[in-house]
C-alpha cells in the first residue's frame, strides 16, 4: 500500500507504519496545515490555539480586503494585543509549577499554535496537538508516552474557532476551554460535548446598557450587532427590554461574518449612523472590522458608542491629530475582573532574549516597537530595537498593560486545567489504584467531571462572571479617552451591579467622562428635545419616540427637558407664562382701595346720603298732599329701606369673614324684602283708596293702614323665616377661588346652600312680580297722585336688573361676581328711587302749586 504526497511516495506496512509516519511528518508540508509554534515540554501538556499573527493572503481572505497590498495598522494592532493572551498561559503555567504540591511534583507544558482567523489552520491545529506532530499524523500520536501527555485545549478567541477546533477535538474527548466571548451556538453538547465556555449574564449586559441609556436620556439608539446567532440573540434581548423602557431603534445594522464581498452601501451607511447620536455595539473586534472600516472610511465624528470589551477599539488608528475622532467618548461595559496578582510585573519583563525559543515574539516585537529587519534567510532579527525596551512604554492603541478580559479568561483556564488535574490525581492517590509512576498520568476525558462542577466559575477567583453565593453580576463602565497630548486611556467611569431584574444598580460618575469632540453629553431623540414649558406629544405614524412639543396650558408646567405630561400648580401656586415655574399665588379681595371698591363705594354712599335727604325732604313736607298720598308711613319705611339697600355694598366689600358672609346676604334679602314689601303695599293702597272713594265705602278706608302694615311685616316676616333657616343649615362661609384670576387667590364668600341663596332671590322676585301685577292693573286708575304708573315702571326697572344678574353672575367668577351683586343692588334700589320719589321731589320743590289740598280737590 502506498501513499503520495508532494510528488512523494511514501510506502509503509503493518507496525512501521506508526514510526515511520511520525518521523517522516516534519518533512511534509501543505499551505493548509499551521507551521508549528511555541511550546514548552511538561509532564502535561496544555494545548494553546491564539491568533498571534497574520499574512497579507491570511488578511485579505479573512476580513475581505481585496485589493490592499499592505496590512491595514488596526489589524497589527489587533494582532499585537493578542500576544498577551499567550503571555498569560505563560505567566500561568509558570505560576503553577512553582508550587510543587500542585501536581504532585509534575510539571505543566504547553504548545501553541497561531490559528489567525482561519477556520482550516484551526482544525490543522488541533490535529497537529492530537498527534504532537506539526504539520500533523492523523489519527497518531506521536508523542512520547511518558512526556508531553496532551490533557486540555485553550483556545478560540471566535465562535467560529472554537467550533473547528472543537469538532476535532470533541473525537478525541479532549476538553476545550474557549476564552472568547459568550455563545450560546457553542452550548450544545450534543454536537459539542467537549467545549466549555466561561459563562455570562447576558440579561445583566441588557440592563446595564438600558440602564445607561436611561441614565443619560438616549432614547433614540441605533444597534449595530454581527449577522450570527450571538447577535440575533443580543438583538432580541435589547429589542424587548428597549421596548418594556420606552426606548427606540434608530436603526439595526448586522454586520456580516468574513470573509464577504464588499456589499455594504456607503450612502445608507452614513444615513443609518447618522440619524443618531449613540449605538449600541455588540460583538468583538474581528466580526465588527467591516464596521469599523465603513466609519473610517466615512469618518463620522461625534458619534457616541456602548460597546463591549469584546469589541477592542483601542485598537483602530487614532493619532496625536486625531484625539478626539471616531470613537472617543466610547463607554465599554466589562465583566469585573480583578487584576492578577504579578502580572503586570511579569509583562514588564517580558523581552526576547527572556525567551528565545518564542517563535512569535520577534514578530510582535518588531512590530510593537517599529523596528523590523530581516536576514537574508528572511528570519526577523530584532539588532535594530533598543535593547531595554519594555512593553510597559507603548501607547494605549498598541499595547495595553491593563489585562484583558481574554487574558484574565487565559489565565482562569489553566488554573482550571490545574485544579481538575490536582483532583483527579488526588483521587487516583486516595485510591491507590496505580503501582507504579507512569500509571499516574490520568486521560483527557477523565478531566471533563471536574470541569463540569464549576470550576471555570470558581477560578477566576473573586471577580468572577457569576458569583454563586450572592448571584451578583458586577460590570465596570469604562470610557475611551484621547488626551490633548496625545495619551489615550480606559478610565473607569462606573459600575452596574445586577442580581435580578427587581435588584439592579448603576452608579456612573458623570464628571470623568470625555465625549471626545463633545463638551458634554450628546441628546438621542427622534427629533428636537422640547424645552421646559412644553410637553410631547406623538406623530402620527413614527415610533413613540418621535414626537413635536407643544407648550403647557395653563396651570401646568414642565420643568424639565422632554417631559411626556405637564405637572398641574398645586392651587395656591400659578404657571409663569413660560410654563417652567410655578409661584406662589397673590391673596387678592374686592377691597376699599381698588378702584373698582372705591366707584362702587362712592356710589353707594352718594345714594345713601340723596335718600336721606330725600326722606328729610319727606319729613319736611309731611302734610303736603303728595306726601300724605299712598300713606306717609309706608314711604318712610320705604326710604329708609332703600338706604339701607345702597349700604349693603359695603359689606361686601372688603376681606370676607364669617361675620360679614352671613350677614351681607341676609342684611341684604331682609332689606330688600322690606322695601318690594312696601312697594306692594303702596300698591295695595292705590287700589283699596279708588274703591272706597265710592258711597258707602268710607268705612274700608280705615282697614287700608292696618292692611298696608301687615303686607310689609308679613312679607319681611317670611323672608326672615328663610334666611334663618339658611344660616342654620348650611351658612355663607369664606372661601378661596384659586381659577378666577390667573397668579391670584380670591378671598369670597361662599353661598353655601345655592338652593337658599336662589329661595332668597325667588322670593325677592315672587314679591317684585305680584307689585308689578297690581301696579300695572291700577296704573289707569283715575285718582290725583297716583303712584301705579310710576310704581310699574320702578318695579320693570327692578325685575329687568335682577333678571340680568342672574345669567351675568353665573358667568362671572372671582372679584367680579362681588361686583355683579353690588352693581344690581345699587341699580335695582336706584331704579326705585329714582321712578317712584323723584318725580314727588320733582313736584314738592319746582311744582308746589299743584301740591296743595284747593289743586287736589279741584
Amino acid at each position: 500500500m502506498s501513499l503520495t504526497y508532494n510528488d512523494s511516495t511514501i510506502t509503509f506496512s503493518g507496525d512501521i507504519v506508526v514510526l515511520s509516519l511520525c518521523e517522516q511528518s516534519s518533512t511534509l508540508s501543505s499551505a493548509l496545515l499551521s507551521s508549528p509554534g511555541y511550546h514548552q515540554d511538561g509532564d502535561f501538556i496544555i494545548g494553546g490555539l491564539f491568533s498571534l499573527r497574520a499574512t497579507l493572503r491570511d488578511t485579505r481572505y479573512m476580513f475581505g480586503f481585496q485589493d490592499t497590498v499592505y496590512l491595514p495598522d488596526f489589524v497589527f494592532a489587533a494582532l499585537t494585543k493578542h500576544y498577551q493572551h499567550l503571555l498569560a498561559m505563560v505567566f500561568a503555567v509558570e505560576e503553577i509549577n512553582k508550587n510543587v504540591n500542585m501536581l504532585f511534583n509534575m510539571s505543566l507544558g504547553f504548545y501553541v499554535f497561531n490559528v489567525d482567523f482561519i477556520g482550516m489552520k484551526a482544525t490543522a491545529s488541533s490535529m497537529s496537538l492530537l498527534s504532537g506532530k506539526s504539520p500533523p499524523v492523523p489519527n497518531y500520536d506521536c508523542r512520547s508516552e511518558k512526556k508531553d501527555k496532551l490533557v486540555a485545549v485553550i483556545g478560540g478567541v471566535s465562535t467560529a474557532i472554537s467550533t473547528q477546533s472543537s469538532r476535532v477535538l470533541c473525537l478525541y474527548n479532549v476538553p476545550q476551554i474557549s476564552y472568547g466571548p459568550f455563545d450560546l451556538s457553542l452550548w450544545d453538547r450534543a454536537q459539542l460535548p467537549s467545549l466549555y465556555q466561561f459563562p455570562r449574564d447576558s440579561a445583566a449586559l441588557c440592563q446595564g446598557i438600558i440602564r445607561l441609556l436611561l441614565h443619560f436620556g438616549w432614547v433614540w439608539v441605533g444597534l449595530v450587532v454581527p449577522d450570527d446567532i450571538r447577535g440575533e440573540t443580543f438583538l432580541r434581548d435589547m429589542t424587548q427590554e428597549m421596548a418594556k423602557n420606552e426606548l427606540c431603534i434608530a436603526f439595526v445594522e448586522k454586520i456580516p461574518e468574513f470573509p464577504v464581498e464588499e456589499t455594504v452601501d456607503r450612502y445608507i451607511f452614513d444615513m443609518k449612523i447618522s440619524s443618531t447620536y449613540v449605538s449600541v455595539v455588540f460583538g468583538d473586534t474581528y466580526s465588527l472590522l467591516r464596521f469599523a472600516c465603513n466609519i473610517f472610511s466615512n469618518e463620522l465624528r461625534g458619534k457616541i458608542f456602548v460597546t463591549t470589551s469584546d469589541w477592542d477599539i483601542t485598537t483602530l488608528p487614532f493619532g496625536p491629530s486625531q484625539s478626539y475622532t471616531y470613537f472617543g467618548g466610547g463607554l465599554s461595559f466589562s465583566v469585573h475582573m480583578e487584576e492578577i496578582p504579578g502580572f503586570k510585573d511579569f509583562l514588564r519583563s517580558i523581552q526576547p532574549a527572556k525567551y528565545p525559543h518564542d517563535i512569535f515574539l520577534k514578530d510582535v516585537w518588531s512590530m510593537i516597537f517599529e523596528c523590523p529587519h530581516l536576514s537574508k534567510d528572511g528570519t526577523i532579527i530584532l539588532s535594530r530595537c533598543a535593547q531595554n525596551d519594555t512593553l510597559a512604554s507603548r501607547s494605549l492603541d498598541i499595547w495595553d498593560m491593563n489585562t484583558s478580559a481574554q487574558s484574565h479568561k487565559v489565565y482562569a483556564a489553566v488554573h482550571a486545567i490545574a485544579q481538575a488535574l490536582h483532583e483527579q490525581l488526588s483521587l487516583q492517590v486516595e485510591e491507590q489504584s496505580f503501582e507504579k509512576e507512569e500509571s499516574l498520568t490520568p486521560h483527557p476525558w477523565q478531566l471533563h467531571p471536574f470541569l463540569q462542577r464549576g470550576q471555570l466559575e470558581r477560578s477566576v477567583g473573586k471577580g468572577n462572571v457569576m458569583n454563586k453565593t450572592t448571584s451578583t453580576t458586577r460590570l465596570d463602565i469604562f470610557n475611551y479617552q484621547s488626551l490633548l497630548n496625545g495619551t489615550k486611556a480606559q478610565v473607569k467611569v462606573g459600575e452596574f451591579m445586577f442580581k435580578s431584574h427587581d435588584s439592579q444598580h448603576l452608579s456612573i460618575n458623570d464628571e470623568l467622562i470625555m465625549w471626545g469632540e463633545l463638551r458634554k453629553p450628546p441628546s438621542a431623540n427622534c427629533g428636537y428635545a422640547c424645552p421646559p414649558g412644553f410637553k410631547k406629544i406623538a406623530i402620527e405614524g413614527k415610533p413613540f419616540c418621535c414626537y413635536s412639543c407643544i407648550p403647557c396650558p395653563d396651570g401646568e408646567i414642565a420643568n424639565e427637558t422632554d417631559m411626556d405630561h405637564c405637572i398641574k400648580c398645586p392651587e395656591d401656586h400659578y404657571s409663569v407664562e413660560a410654563g417652567w415655574q410655578c409661584l406662589p399665588k397673590i391673596l387678592t379681595f374686592l377691597s376699599y382701595e381698588d378702584t373698582l371698591g372705591v366707584v362702587l363705594v362712592s356710589v353707594a354712599i352718594s345714594l345713601a346720603v340723596l335718600t336721606a335727604l330725600i326722606l328729610g325732604l319727606f319729613i319736611l313736607y309731611r302734610h303736603t298732599p303728595i306726601v300724605r298720598a299712598n300713606n306717609t308711613n309706608l314711604s318712610y319705611v320705604l326710604l329708609v329701606s332703600l338706604m339701607l339697600c345702597f349700604l349693603c355694598p359695603l359689606l361686601f366689600i372688603g376681606q370676607p369673614s364669617p361675620a360679614t358672609c352671613a350677614l351681607r346676604q341676609v342684611f341684604f334679602a331682609v332689606v330688600f324684602s322690606v322695601a318690594v314689601s312696601a312697594i306692594l303695599a303702596k300698591t295695595f293702597i292705590v287700589v283699596v283708596a279708588f274703591k272706597a272713594t265710592r258711597p258707602g265705602k268710607a268705612s274700608q278706608m280705615r282697614l287700608v293702614s292696618r292692611g298696608s302694615n301687615a303686607i310689609v311685616v308679613l312679607g319681611s316676616l317670611i323672608q326672615g323665616c328663610i334666611c334663618m333657616v339658611w344660616l342654620g343649615t348650611s351658612p355663607p362661609f369664606p372661601d378661596v377661588d384659586s381659577q378666577a384670576e390667573f397668579g391670584h387667590l380670591v378671598l369670597l364668600c361662599n353661598e353655601g346652600s345655592p338652593a337658599a341663596f336662589y329661595c332668597v332671590l325667588g322670593y325677592l322676585g315672587f314679591l317684585a312680580l305680584l307689585s308689578l301685577m297690581i301696579a300695572f292693573v291700577a296704573r289707569r286708575l283715575p285718582d290725583t297722585f297716583n303712584e301705579a304708573k310710576m310704581i310699574t315702571f320702578s318695579m320693570l326697572v327692578f325685575c329687568s336688573v335682577w333678571v340680568c344678574f342672574l345669567p351675568t353672575y353665573l358667568s362671572t367668577k372671582g372679584r367680579a361676581m362681588v361686583a355683579v351683586e353690588s352693581f344690581a343692588i345699587l341699580a335695582s334700589s336706584a331704579g326705585l328711587l329714582g321712578c317712584i320719589f323723584l318725580p314727588k321731589c320733582y313736584v314738592i320743590l319746582l311744582r308746589s302749586d299743584i301740591n296743595s289740598r284747593k289743586k287736589l280737590f279741584k
